[in-house]
């Protein structure tokens, strides 16, 4: 089925009822989901923001020499986003979607103030804990409200168009921010913009956003529970954690495929803007190289959403993580001159996210109970996320010891190995109808 209806009685005093008729699908909920899909856009270039321009402000005005210091700004935000995706879907169901959106955006607004006018580094690391916080609260709601509405048929299609909007943002925003750059300096000007995001962002949430959770808790009455799971209703978030992380063999290869992505995003993030730079590439080129990555991922999903929704979960993940190991051959073997090799590296790691990360989010879908499935993406999203972190601090170590194109060779080996786990690991679910 792709539609489901009932009537929902509410009365804070129980002395008026009225009936509202609630249904699943794409189709029947077109208008709140565009303006989920804008929303999310907003989210995204929030992070647009830094991806040309923070680490260049780490090593040219505030004169960093160490890789790992430059890159500590992605550790904090990875770390936070992370610790705060864990505990979103837990507020979801306690607070309801909607707030806890709302929260993130309050969290949001210093953001683009922090960066374009924070007079040491340890502002600029300020900034990314509170955008951590945004950014793990927005999302994460974005996401969950999305899937609450699309129903199990299209749910791939609808990650899908979640985030092509906020990698598609993303990826322009960091374009935007570099021509910005160019002509008006690397601070506060590309930042401008930022604060746009935030007030948009933030009263859009306000006014004509309405919460999901009836949604979800329509859906959880259609569907029997996993195996192991009948006797909870709501189970700990203790149980979640540990049924996403190691037990169920599925959700075990989509956590560490996510990891493993997101280490590729961390590392790129800090690396390629000064790789780049030493190898003679100019701001705009870095500023292009910045913009594919993302806006090839993100747009890319409008095609490979529906496609994990008709061929399956398993076979965009591996070949989508093959794809992305070779974009870093790519760049690391340096086959190219330095720009080139970074558009077409840039390019194949877009193209290779496009195909896992929806299939990631609809897997952990299929394979959560309703009664439980945002806290499971939560903790999906949690170890994706701590991928930011990772990929920062390993790319710091290894350039420290072995040079910033060693970096890319060593994401490259890690996602290699991390698609044939998903390979051996990884059972398709089936979509529940």
């Amino acid at each position: 089925m792709n539609r489901f209806s009932c009537l929902i009685f509410a009365c804070n005093n129980h002395q008026h009822r009225y009936t509202l008729e609630v249904k699943l699908g794409l189709k029947e909920n077109w208008k709140q989901f565009a303006l989920l899909v804008l929303v999310n856009m907003l989210v995204g270039g929030m992070v647009g923001l830094e991806r040309t321009i923070v680490p260049l402000v780490g090593t040219e005005e505030f004169k960093i020499a160490s890789d790992i210091v430059v890159f500590s700004f992605i550790i904090a935000f990875g770390v936070v986003k992370a610790l705060t995706n864990l505990i979103s879907g837990v507020l979801a169901d306690k607070y309801t979607r909607k707030r806890v959106l709302i929260l993130g955006w309050l969290f949001g607004l210093p953001v683009p103030f922090l960066l374009a006018w924070g007079p040491g580094w340890n502002w600029i690391l300020l900034a990314n804990v509170l955008l951590g916080v945004s950014q793990g609260l927005a999302w994460s709601m974005t996401v969950n409200m999305k899937i609450d509405l699309a129903g199990p048929r299209k749910r791939g299609l609808a990650m899908g168009l979640n985030e092509a909007a906020g990698y598609g943002a993303m990826g322009l925003t960091a374009l935007l921010t570099g021509y910005l750059a160019v002509h008006y300096g690397l601070r506060p000007a590309p930042f401008y913009i930022g604060i746009f995001y935030a007030i948009a962002g933030l009263l859009l949430s306000l006014l004509v956003i309405h919460d999901t959770r009836k949604f979800a808790q329509l859906e959880a009455a259609g569907v029997q529970p996993v195996p192991g799971a009948e006797t909870f209703h709501k189970p700990a978030l203790g149980w979640v954690f540990r049924e996403t992380t190691f037990r169920n063999k599925n959700l075990f290869a989509v956590s560490q495929a996510g990891l493993i992505n997101n280490l590729n995003d961390g590392m790129s993030w800090g690396v390629f803007p000064l790789l780049f730079t030493s190898a003679g590439v100019g701001l705009e080129g870095i500023g292009w190289i910045k913009a594919v990555y993302p806006v090839v991922w993100g747009l890319g999903q409008i095609v490979t959403g529906p496609l994990a929704d008709r061929f399956g979960r398993k076979p965009l993940i591996v070949y989508g993580m093959f794809v992305q190991a070779a974009g870093h051959l790519v760049i690391g073997l340096e086959l190219f001159e330095p720009l080139t090799a970074g558009l077409l590296g840039s390019v194949l790691l877009g193209l290779g996210t496009a195909m896992v990360y929806p299939a990631l989010l609809a897997a952990v879908s299929d394979t959560a109970h309703p009664s439980w499935r945002a806290s499971s993406l939560g903790v999906y999203r949690f170890w994706r996320d701590i991928g930011y972190a990772a990929g920062a601090l390993m790319a710091g170590i290894v350039a420290a010891y072995l040079g910033l194109v060693w970096a890319v060779h060593l994401a490259g080996l890690a996602t290699l190995v991390s698609g044939i786990i998903v390979w051996v690991q990884m059972k398709e679910a089936g979509m529940k109808m």
